[in-house]
């Protein structure tokens, strides 16, 4: 299967992403891994994404978009990916379409995990991260709502949604029952 999985931060999609990778027998693909790959490796890619993030700019999304068709043009992701991170927006959506066009696929399923914002808070406040104020994960919440949230409308064929909370066994579960009611076109 072909996946991406959306959800606010703290959903908990790194770890659902590593679980249900392992369960569907996929790769997951983290785009924040790939960015770490290329630039450890100084592939051009990583040389010229590292030339953003040391100015502090954001990577654009032609960079983004050719390291994930270059991780998807990989022999472990022809039969299925779990991609976690990417695409952040709708613009980047039709980008993957493109590069899943060009390699002859097309995403299976979309997972949304859902979760209330207020248990979200409780979660990453929780962390006791630095960048973990209540102020920044509210303001990271409105991001995700700006941003990400018309991805579900854009994949509303494809959207599965799944209740984030629980513990993490409960909530794979979940995810995998949600994979399996769906349709196979």
């Amino acid at each position: 299967m072909r996946i991406v999985l959306v959800g606010p931060p703290g959903a908990g999609k790194g770890t659902q992403a590593a679980r249900l990778a392992e369960r569907l027998d996929a790769p997951h693909i983290s785009t924040g891994d790939i960015f770490r790959e290329n630039m450890k490796n100084e592939t051009e890619l990583g040389k010229e994404a590292q030339r953003y993030v040391d100015a502090g700019d954001l990577v654009p999304d032609e960079v983004t978009v050719k390291m994930v068709k270059d991780r998807l043009a990989q022999p472990d992701a022809a039969e299925g990916f779990l991609l976690d991170g990417f695409p952040r927006n709708t613009a980047q959506a039709q980008e993957l379409e493109t590069v899943l066009s060009d390699l002859g696929q097309r995403l299976d399923a979309v997972l949304v995990f859902e979760v209330e914002d207020e248990e979200l808070v409780k979660r990453l406040t929780a962390r006791g991260r630095s960048d973990d104020t209540e102020e920044t994960i509210r303001h990271r919440q409105e991001v995700y709502r700006s941003e990400t949230e018309p991805l579900i409308a854009h994949y509303s064929d494809i959207a599965v949604r799944v209740d984030a909370l629980g513990s993490v066994e409960e909530i794979t579960d979940r995810a995998m029952d949600a994979l399996a009611d769906e349709p196979d076109d």
